[in-house]
């Protein structure tokens, strides 16, 4: 038995120099903002997420993974920073910055008030 023949292979010819793709000479550039959409009011609302007057002073943070040491952090924009590690420790920070609360001078303004 013979062999069949092999077919002969084609190459692809390209031409010599490249193609431009055709460009619609009127269309606008990508990106280019085309303004507001219909039915879209364009005028200003006010912010919906705007705050009461109110902002935060003090924090207390406190991690207790289960297993490990709980640790407590207590900070305040008056300048009271405090840490503590251990569960009495943390138990005791907790306490203190509840009293702290109560005499911050950012919270409780001295003007007009006895001091002791």
């Amino acid at each position: 038995m013979s062999t069949p023949p092999r077919p002969s292979l084609k190459s692809i010819t390209t031409p010599t120099r490249p193609q431009d793709a055709p460009q619609p000479v009127d269309a606008t550039a990508v990106g280019v903002p085309k303004g507001v959409a219909e039915g879209v009011p364009t005028a200003v609302r006010p912010d919906p997420h705007t705050g009461d007057g109110r902002y935060p002073i003090a924090w207390l943070t406190v991690c207790a993974p289960y297993g490990a040491t709980p640790t407590a952090s207590s900070w305040c924009a008056c300048g009271w920073d405090r840490r503590a590690f251990g569960r009495r420790h943390v138990l005791a920070l907790i306490t203190e910055h509840t009293e702290h609360r109560n005499i911050c001078p950012l919270r409780t303004p001295q003007e007009g008030r006895d001091t002791a």
